[in-house]
């Protein structure tokens, strides 16, 4: 009977086309691939600044596996706390300018645990509408009443606040990860003062892309820990290794170290992990170039694109979304690109909202000019005219 019914939900899914398919990787990380047997050159990784292959982090997580072993054994309450654990959390909140981090194992636990230790029933959540589901999710777990407001939309959220009981949340993404754009965390900081809410950001796609150093979101804004004290960030993106963090105040790690589930009883990530995330994040502090590059190449792009009349998104951030609308469509488009030897994720519905589908094409800093070029040919041969902006 379960079978029954799963399976006509699968095939309703399928009809739908939005059916997901995994694909098997059998090469590193990098601008070129090797899935299902087949390379490709692709522009569908959050490896944006190249650092998931780097030798330099290889050779550290090989030295301290062969120095601590593979896994970490326990929670980090328990004894599975190690010193490169620890170095890593210093290091981290000394980069962030927060007075204290405290290392998670995914970015989806760190959302999750954060926001249900900070708020419970009689308090208020409020999530901008285009917020990843990790967020959500924390969110409508928490147990606190729950609103969304309109994206980016500070006086939608100013007339919720003006209602909100309890402990008021305002939680958001830096960088929209299907959108590519922006938090107006000025703003949101205003707000947030004005009704005595408390901020905090996502920032999993900004850290190590924004700011001349790679502080993100709250460099990029020049934002202290008062204006924003509760940031949220992954290493498993700009950084290329695994794992998430939170920073803020002394009392906002201690807090979530004695309420955040998700870190009191799970396993610490491995030792390992953490030694290949400081030896990357040293790189990604003194190898600026990467930074450099990586802006170059999403000019370069959006100019192409423009000049082509794909329909682009409002970004400029490693990811630049083609709009296409139609979910057959953008199938059909990758299906295209995959022909030519290029990967990018087909993105619809229900990640996106109803109607958005679109190719989500993100840059690395490897990428080069000449297989930029090739990506703005291929899309234009794989686009159909009627679904470009008029040039």
């Amino acid at each position: 009977m379960l079978d029954k019914e799963l399976k006509a939900a699968l095939q309703q899914r399928q009809q739908d086309h939005r059916y997901r398919k995994r694909m098997v990787l059998s090469s590193p990380q990098s601008t070129h691939i090797t899935v299902n047997n087949t390379p490709y050159l692709a522009f569908s990784s959050n490896d944006y600044l190249g650092l998931a292959n780097h030798p330099a982090v290889i050779e550290s997580l090989q030295t301290a596996s062969a120095r601590m072993g593979v896994g970490s054994g326990a929670s980090h309450l328990v004894c599975g706390h190690s010193e490169y654990h620890h170095q890593l959390e210093d290091a981290l909140a000394e980069f962030t300018g927060r007075e204290r981090v405290l290392l998670l194992s995914t970015g989806y636990m760190a959302n999750l645990g954060v926001v249900a230790a900070l708020t419970g029933r009689g308090d208020t959540v409020l999530e901008d509408r285009l917020n990843h589901a990790s967020l959500i999710d924390a969110g409508l777990l928490s147990r606190a009443k729950f609103k969304r407001f309109h994206h980016n939309d500070c006086e939608h959220l100013e007339k919720q606040l003006a209602t909100a009981s309890g402990r008021k949340l305002v939680v958001v993404d830096g960088v929209f990860s299907m959108d590519g754009d922006l938090a107006p965390l000025p703003d949101l900081v205003a707000v947030c003062e004005r009704y005595q809410a408390h901020l905090m950001i996502d920032d999993a796609h900004g850290f190590g892309v924004l700011g001349e150093r790679g502080g993100g979101c709250a460099e990029h804004f020049s934002l202290s820990q008062q204006e924003l004290p509760i940031l949220v960030g992954t290493l498993g993106k700009a950084v290329g290794t695994f794992g998430a963090f939170a920073g803020g105040s002394h009392a906002l790690i201690e807090t979530l170290i004695q309420f955040a589930r998700p870190y009191i009883y799970t396993t610490a990530l491995p030792p390992a992990i953490a030694a290949a995330s400081l030896t990357s994040l040293s790189l990604l502090k003194t190898e600026t170039w990467r930074r450099d590059n990586l802006r170059e190449r999403i000019q370069q792009f959006r100019h192409g694109a423009l000049a082509l009349g794909l329909p682009l998104m409002e970004s400029a951030t490693p990811i630049q979304p083609v709009l296409l609308g139609d979910d057959a469509l953008v199938l059909a488009v990758a299906e295209k690109l995959k022909e030519q030897g290029i990967l990018i994720g087909a993105i619809r519905p229900p990640t996106v909202p109803e109607g958005t589908a679109r190719l989500r094409i993100t840059f690395c800093a490897d990428h080069s000019g000449e297989e930029v070029a090739q990506l703005l040919a291929c899309l234009d041969r794989a686009i159909p005219i009627n679904s470009r902006q008029t040039i």
